[in-house]
């Protein structure tokens, strides 16, 4: 049996990033919600760079993509951080869903992300 990897955060009960069969999947909010959407996306986008580095791979090994905004509304800001990050390169485009979804607190941006793994 195939172990399971997991890449613990700060959240009890559950993981930041899993990786099984050279697949990983990761997880971030900010950890700072006293921003915008934009500054959140950002600081999610950063500590979704750490998650997939220390699983061993990156945002150009991307599979799948799913965003959930408190505010539908602010998605217009929400691609002004993303489309930078993700680059001009339709080769490393994810698929991607964008949601509106009620989110915990002040809480803007939540993205879940899947990756093949670089190994």
């Amino acid at each position: 049996m195939l172990p399971i990897q997991r890449w613990r955060g700060g959240a009890q009960g559950r993981s930041r990033a899993v990786g099984y069969q050279g697949l990983v999947w990761t997880v971030a909010t900010s950890d700072d919600e006293s921003g915008d959407v934009q500054a959140q996306a950002r600081r999610c986008l950063a500590l979704l760079d750490q998650s997939l580095a220390e699983a061993g791979t990156d945002k150009t090994r991307l599979v799948s993509a799913q965003v959930f905004l408190a505010d539908m509304n602010t998605k217009a800001q929400f691609d002004a951080v993303w489309n930078p990050w993700i680059g001009p390169d339709p080769a490393n485009w994810p698929q991607r869903a964008c949601v509106g979804a009620p989110l915990a607190g002040r809480c803007r941006v939540e993205i879940i992300l899947l990756a093949a793994a670089a190994r």
